[in-house]
């Protein structure tokens, strides 16, 4: 069902602090930043090896990630993982009785389609499940 690690989302209070630790001083490649309007996001988007690293910047005080470093949360907000059919793939998990954030999968960045897994059970990490977009 799950091929691949796709990316790992990682909120940041300041997409440009974040891109200057990530690209500039850790020499991580960069891809280009987007706006992902459906969840109020602006997203850095970077590269190593076969793995994207995702800024994750709030564009509003009602987004995810605002409500993720209000509750104190910064740093890894979400592991995303490449599906062969995130509906396939979200209605299997939903057979196994674990519980989704998304009933029906929906745009995320890059081009991709996304649907999102509870961490209440997940063992705690909220796992995005996604055909990979446009990388």
């Amino acid at each position: 069902m799950l091929k691949k690690i796709d990316h790992i989302g990682i909120a940041v209070v300041d997409l440009d602090q974040g891109l200057a630790l990530f690209r500039d001083v850790l020499g991580l490649t960069y891809l280009g930043t987007e706006i992902v309007e459906e969840m109020k996001v602006k997203v850095g988007i970077l590269k190593i090896g076969e793995v994207r690293i995702e800024l994750l910047e709030a564009t509003s005080e009602d987004s995810p990630i605002a409500r993720f470093l209000a509750d104190g949360g910064r740093g890894v907000h979400h592991l995303a993982f490449v599906a062969d059919d995130v509906n396939r793939a979200l209605n299997a998990c939903e057979a196994q009785g674990i519980r989704a954030v998304d009933k029906q999968v929906r745009p995320g960045a890059d081009g991709a389609t996304v649907a999102f897994l509870h961490p209440k059970s997940t063992q705690g990490v909220l796992i995005e499940l996604t055909d990979g977009g446009d990388s």
